[in-house]
């Protein structure tokens, strides 16, 4: 107990209410509906065959299937109305393939979404170390939605054909007393299949879970960081900081200072005197037009 105390005590319960770690709640409910509704099922129909002499009737002929749905191994008695002999017939179809694949893919993901739910409560700083968590995490979730995809339209598909299969006016068809029209057949229960409709409907649930959480994982990979950090719009590229100091833009203009060129200095002053040579300075006044004369 005081090693599951100091477990609890050190989790991270918080990420079950981000985005990240509530999906996978869901992911992980969701599984256990859509494999138990479709593994633990088991279904029943009943004919019933009047024949001519009545004591050669049997109104009360009971066939029941379950999971995995091999219902070519699945056999009823009828009568045949000749004498009170009894044959015995076979359903048609093996569906075990597209049962077992929808139930093994909803098992493993009961599994993998139970693990990493505890890898995110307890070993969230290693799951997020390098990124390598977050990326594998990302390509597993794509696996299971991919798989959640081809399981679900499968077991639909396999779920159609089972339904025409175990369809009591078409299994009456082959009782051969049924073909003579002294004797008379009819239907008395149908199956009940709403459970196996359900589990559909949970595999194409847990494919829009699985698909809606990659985006969630993808954040946590570092890849969106990567490829914003690379993709510069050509219009606006603009050289790096460092570059100011190294590329030549930290250096003086060469047209600047006495490197050459013509650089005018406001700051010296000078005139003409009366010698006719060039002397520096404005303060001195220029003499009167009298004197000049």
């Amino acid at each position: 107990m005081d090693v599951v105390n100091q477990l609890v005590a050190q989790g991270q319960f918080t990420i079950i209410k981000q985005p990240l770690g509530f999906i996978k709640v869901l992911q992980w409910i969701f599984a256990i509906f859509a494999f138990s509704t479709c593994g633990s099922y088991s279904g029943m129909f009943k004919m019933s065959v009047e024949c001519k002499n009545r004591s050669e009737s049997d109104l009360g002929i009971e066939v029941e299937f379950a999971y995995p749905f091999r219902l070519h191994q699945i056999y009823y008695d009828a009568p045949t109305c000749k004498g009170g002999t009894i044959e015995r017939l076979f359903l048609t179809g093996d569906y075990s393939s597209s049962a077992e694949f929808f139930v093994t893919i909803g098992v493993f993901s009961f599994l993998y979404s139970m693990a990493a739910l505890s890898v995110y409560c307890f070993i969230l700083e290693k799951y997020r170390e390098n990124n390598k968590g977050p990326q594998i995490d990302f390509v597993v979730t794509a696996v299971f939605a991919f798989m959640w995809l081809v399981s679900s339209c499968a077991w639909a598909k396999g779920l159609s054909d089972v339904k025409e299969a175990t369809d009591p006016e078409k299994v009456i068809t082959f009782i051969s007393a049924c073909g003579e029209s002294d004797n008379h057949c009819r239907e008395v229960y149908d199956p009940k299949v709403s459970g196996l409709n359900t589990s559909v409907a949970f595999g194409f649930i847990n494919v829009i879970l699985w698909i809606g959480n990659l985006w969630f994982v993808f954040k946590e990979t570092g890849w969106m960081a990567a490829f914003a950090g690379t993709y510069v719009p050509s219009q606006e590229k603009q050289p790096a900081p460092d570059s100011f100091a190294q590329g030549g833009y930290g250096q003086q203009d060469p047209y600047a200072g006495s490197q050459g060129g013509y650089q005018p200095d406001y700051g010296q002053q000078g005139g003409y005197n009366e010698d006719g040579g060039y002397s520096q300075g404005y303060e001195q006044q220029p003499t009167s037009y009298s004197n000049q004369m």
